[in-house]
């Protein structure tokens, strides 16, 4: 029975040598290419990009022959390169789109592959369907050829497309005009004036060089750790979270760092610590970044976030009078917010965002330049203006719990989500129910509980928000006790 290939959230992920192997990358990068020569953009040809993991180099190169063999020009990155690098990489060449290898901040034993449209932003699910859907047909193919190679029938498959031009490939190296670029939409004079210590850890990942040198290029003392390859990721995950900053922690304390700066395995991602240690959560930033882009630069528009991301961007975005687009889970569908609503800013609790005059593409070298440069202009830590819009704002805490359970558990809450609608919740009256992406529950004083299950195991998530870290575990224990988990 053939694999089931799957695009998910970001991407078809899988474990090396299990089900991520060659023959299979192959797969999927003739369905791409089907897809890219369905649309007649085969011309324009397209981008290949890889990360630090185990193979991913092996794994371009065998991209970049599926894609010759089809007629397509490609583009192929000469080093590793950050997934957005290789996104911004597809403006630069007007190509038709990129595939990326990466399974970001996943395990180590993983690999991924990614496409990105010509718009430079992740696939929106229309465009994933259609490449399944080829993987199918591919895998048919297959099928029947082994079936009349066994039969003694079968001689050759034929592929109606452009003859092979296995010259037509192109080395590229993107570093210098996306630096341009991204400099362009950060104040670096600000950040060099305020000779601020920072130190960047790209945890041995794509992001090797990118924001180290941009910093450097401002004026800005750096200093950075984990700036190697290393595909066991130190032992770890390169995900730039609270529990995984250790090192960032203690180079801060060794040199009295003003801030520092994470990025995750292919530096879509992002992770902040100030300068007393503390990790900016993505749901303190966004709020933070969203604020300084209207009262600081003056831009106005919408913000965009998904269901799982803090609402105060709806009371900041109320206060200038503007709105907030609310998604499902997924940055393709903040890309789109940024791409066709007007959103200025678009970002998600899990560590992604990007800014208008940006590409749609989540950019962990853009968010933290963009946390150097609030630092710089304000001449304050991050938790002090964090303080200070809790004061003008109103203070919130953001918290998920993952709670696991048994497959016959999850098929019992996933029945009883369908109709879950209390009259309330922790003492608050029930005063709107979302189901764009979960079951999201608003409350009468501003709180909000979301119930989101996973698509891969047994495990829901609670995700909650109130004025005080004891009312969000209060909230989600009567959550709990009412679903029965």
């Amino acid at each position: 029975m053939p694999l089931q290939i799957a695009f998910g959230t970001d991407g078809w992920r899988g474990i090396i040598a299990e089900d991520f192997i060659f023959d299979n990358v192959r797969l999927v990068s003739r369905a791409v290419a089907d897809y890219i020569i369905s649309e007649g953009l085969q011309d324009r040809g397209i981008v290949v990009g890889y990360d630090n993991r185990f193979l991913s180099d092996r794994f371009a190169e065998e991209v970049a022959e599926e894609m010759r063999k089809k007629g397509i020009p490609v583009y192929l990155i000469d080093k590793p390169a950050p997934t957005p690098v290789t996104a911004y990489a597809i403006k630069i060449h007007s190509a038709a789109g990129a595939v990326m290898l990466t399974a970001s901040h996943n395990p180590p034993e993983y690999n991924g592959f990614k496409f990105i449209p010509e718009y430079a932003g992740p696939a929106l699910p229309h465009v994933t369907k259609q490449i399944e859907e080829n993987i199918k047909k591919q895998q048919e193919i297959h099928c029947q050829g082994v079936l009349e190679e066994a039969e003694g029938r079968y001689g050759h498959m034929v592929e109606l497309h452009h003859t092979p031009d296995y010259n037509n490939v192109a080395d590229i190296n993107p570093f210098d005009e996306y630096v341009k670029h991204i400099s362009n939409l950060i104040d670096l004079n600000t950040i060099g004036k305020a000779g601020l210590k920072i130190v960047v850890d790209p945890m041995y990942g794509a992001g090797i060089g990118y924001l180290d040198t941009i910093l450097k290029m401002a004026g800005a003392r750096v200093e950075t750790i984990n700036n190697y390859r290393d595909p066991l990721f130190g032992g770890g995950m390169p995900e730039p979270t609270g529990h995984s900053l250790g090192d960032l922690q203690q180079k801060m304390k060794e040199t009295g760092a003003d801030i520092g700066l994470a990025l995750d395995g292919d530096a879509d991602r992002f992770g902040i610590i100030d300068s007393g240690g503390q990790y900016i959560t993505p749901n303190q930033f966004l709020p933070m970044l969203y604020y300084h882009l209207m009262e600081v630069k003056g831009i106005r528009g919408p913000a965009a976030r998904t269901v799982a991301t803090t609402h105060l961007l709806d009371r900041i975005a109320e206060e200038y009078g503007q709105s907030v687009e609310e998604t499902p889970v997924g940055f393709k569908y903040i890309g789109q917010c940024l791409n066709e609503k007007g959103a200025i800013m678009g970002g998600e609790e899990s560590g992604g965002l990007s800014i208008k005059g940006h590409i749609p593409e989540k950019d962990g070298i853009l968010a933290g330049l963009l946390a150097v440069e609030i630092m710089a202009y304000h001449g304050k830590t991050l938790t002090e203006l964090l303080e200070e819009l809790g004061r003008k704002f109103g203070r919130v805490y953001s918290r998920r719990l993952d709670v696991k359970t048994t497959d016959e558990e999850k098929t019992r809450v996933l029945g009883e989500l369908k109709d879950f609608n209390p009259g309330e919740v922790a003492g608050q009256k029930v005063t709107g129910r979302i189901t764009k992406d979960g079951t999201k529950l608003l409350l009468a004083d501003g709180s909000w509980t979301l119930v989101r299950p996973s698509g891969t195991e047994p495990l829901f998530r609670i995700y909650a928000e109130a004025e005080s870290p004891e009312r969000v575990e209060e909230i989600q224990q009567q959550v709990k006790e009412l679903l029965g988990l």
